[in-house]
């Protein structure tokens, strides 16, 4: 199995939804960048669980622990471990479905690659891993800021068939945070809350689309032909449990235009540089970032544990109908908003120093 991510800004994960914890080894941050707990924990407040009645209501502080790679509040360049606790597991919880397999959930797919799974919560297929992502993300989005002003902002642009209207712009976290739904749109909000509230209370659930934008993103990060900056932010977008798509600037809809209507015309900026006069390319042409800002939209399924009856397979091969019980989210795009930022910030963080790696002269 592979909990393995980057190439130089490297990450290791590990630990299973219902064990002891959850954490995280960075490798690769630069040494003497100041550091401490309070740096990651308000982006792992963003996607812990229990936060509101939208989401699981399964009780963990993800209060994050710094184990090695920090000394006197500035990080040695070494090997960063952090770890998250696991306070409220309920392993017992799942014994129903230690011989079920969950429709649509990864129950199946582990049992026959490793002849074994973790049927306490899905071990690794859960996206309780996700907690050592936002950890090792929040590292990054700190070096990013630092070192090049990059901001990253997230949010949910639709659930279902509600879809939302902003200036993507101009939205900022604070905007975003401002409804439980994670919509900075408070009409289209208040829409997807409810509908969310209603498929919960019908043993359901629901999935959407979650935006992101990087912002202030130097020209140049990317490393063709094998390790396009897009290509590395769509394998980082489809490792997050429950992504189905992932689209970059103009994505699907660039296919209904014609060429003449989804070029980018480039203007001369102040410096005389070009600068794109749109952004349907969304921040990348030929693998490489242009400057303007990096524009994404990642697809998330519905849950798939529901706890609406589903027809099923059991382990020795009867057909069952499974009404699955637990705390499950009845939409993972709220708390999704966060691990896409943190997924976001690691590709960024690790294509910088791809780039400074490179150009020595």
């Amino acid at each position: 199995m592979t909990s393995r991510f980057g190439q130089i800004f490297q990450i290791t994960t590990f630990g299973e939804s219902h064990g002891g914890a959850v954490g995280v080894v960075v490798d690769g941050c630069p040494p003497r960048m100041e550091l401490d707990e309070s740096d990651i924990q308000p982006d792992l407040d963003r996607r812990r669980p229990g936060q509101s009645r939208l989401t699981t209501q399964r009780q963990e502080s993800d209060t994050v622990q710094i184990l090695s790679g920090v000394f006197e509040g500035q990080t040695l360049g070494t090997a960063i471990g952090m770890v998250i606790a696991n306070s409220d597991a309920r392993p017992g919880a799942y014994e129903h479905l230690r011989e079920i397999y969950r429709p649509s959930h990864a129950d199946y797919s582990y049992q026959a690659k490793y002849g074994i799974r973790a049927w306490n919560g899905g071990g690794r297929a859960s996206a309780r891993e996700t907690a050592a992502r936002v950890a090792a993300g929040a590292v990054a989005r700190k070096l990013l800021n630092l070192v090049a002003g990059i901001e990253v902002v997230s949010w949910v642009e639709s659930v279902a068939s509600i879809g939302s209207s902003v200036d993507a712009d101009r939205v900022t976290i604070a905007d975003v945070d401002a409804n439980i739904t994670r919509c900075p749109d408070p009409s289209a909000a208040a829409a997807m809350e409810a509908a969310i509230d209603q498929a919960r209370k019908d043993g359901d659930s629901l999935g959407g689309v979650v935006r992101c934008i990087a912002r202030n993103v130097p020209v140049g990060l990317g490393e063709p032909v094998m390790d396009k900056i897009d290509a590395d932010l769509a394998k980082a977008m489809l490792s997050i449990p429950a992504t189905k798509g992932f689209e970059i600037g103009s994505g699907f809809a660039g296919t209904t235009l014609r060429g003449s209507e989804h070029n980018d015309a480039f203007v001369a900026g102040p410096d005389g540089k070009p600068i794109p006069e749109t952004n349907r390319s969304g921040g990348v042409l030929g693998g490489i970032t242009t400057g303007a800002p990096i524009d994404m939209r990642i697809a998330f399924k519905p849950t798939a544990t529901i706890n609406a009856q589903q027809r099923t397979v059991s382990t020795s091969g009867q057909d069952v109908t499974l009404s699955a019980t637990g705390r499950h989210d009845p939409c993972v795009l709220p708390r999704a908003v966060p691990i896409v930022e943190a997924m976001t910030c690691l590709v960024l963080a690790d294509h910088w120093l791809r780039q400074r790696a490179v150009n020595v002269f």
